[in-house]
């Protein structure tokens, strides 16, 4: 008589409950050891039961044969890796923002990039259409292997993502030159700047002297009268 497959819930009876926890618990920490010493994997076990009790169990290589010490390695070891993982995780997200404001500041551009993208991928992928196409209609169509059909399909994911990958070296080239031009620009709007506000002190300077000339003018016509009678 075959083995009665065990549902997956919630067991009601607190003593069987324990029974089973027991068992598994144990069967848990031995395949984990089993991985350990097949993969030469350092694998660590933290198990908290019901009533708040923890078993752990840590296996590697033989410098952390400590059980302690071993855990404390792996879990370290993991907040390392899952660290680096979310920073990467963030740059890449942070890379897709920008890309996304990207893609709608420059839709017209882009719309280029994909035109000369489509026609310089255009040959390989025709090859790969055709390769299909020939498959597809050959006589015994049933008898195409699944292997043959997974290498086609590998073959197409290949094609796409030097597609995209060339999209997106396209793009930043492209963010690159827009930066420099901007940055360019900047720099002629200093050097405008900075010829205007010396304009603007040489004309200040030169309404002064028109000023004086003036008044110079002025103040000696007003004196010569004053001259011509005293001569008289």
């Amino acid at each position: 008589m075959g083995r009665r497959k065990v549902e997956i819930k919630r067991i009601e009876n607190k003593s069987s409950r324990q029974v089973t926890f027991c068992k598994r618990r144990n069967g848990l920490i031995e395949k984990a050891r089993q991985l350990s010493v097949l993969c030469g994997s350092s694998v660590a076990v933290l198990i908290v039961s019901s009533t708040g009790k923890v078993y752990s169990s840590s296996s590697g290589d033989s410098a952390t044969e400590d059980n302690y010490h071993a855990l404390k390695y792996i879990l370290n070891f993991y907040e390392e890796a899952s660290r680096q993982s979310i920073n990467k995780e963030k740059s890449a997200i942070t890379m897709a923002k920008i890309l996304k404001h990207y893609e709608v500041q420059h839709a017209d551009k882009l719309k280029t990039l994909d035109l000369t993208e489509k026609t310089q991928n255009y040959l390989s992928l025709n090859e790969l259409l055709e390769t299909v196409q020939r498959k597809l209609e050959a006589a015994n169509v049933d008898n195409i292997s699944v292997e043959s059909l997974i290498s086609l399909e590998e073959q197409f994911k290949t094609a796409l993502s030097l597609t995209r990958a060339r999209k997106t070296e396209l793009m930043m080239q492209l963010v690159k030159t827009l930066q420099e031009k901007e940055k360019l620009l900047r720099e002629e709007n200093k050097v405008l700047a900075s010829q205007l506000a010396k304009i603007g002190k040489e004309n200040e300077f030169l309404e002064a002297e028109d000023e004086r000339a003036m008044l110079l003018e002025y103040s000696s016509g007003n004196n010569q009268p004053e001259t011509l009678r005293l001569l008289k």
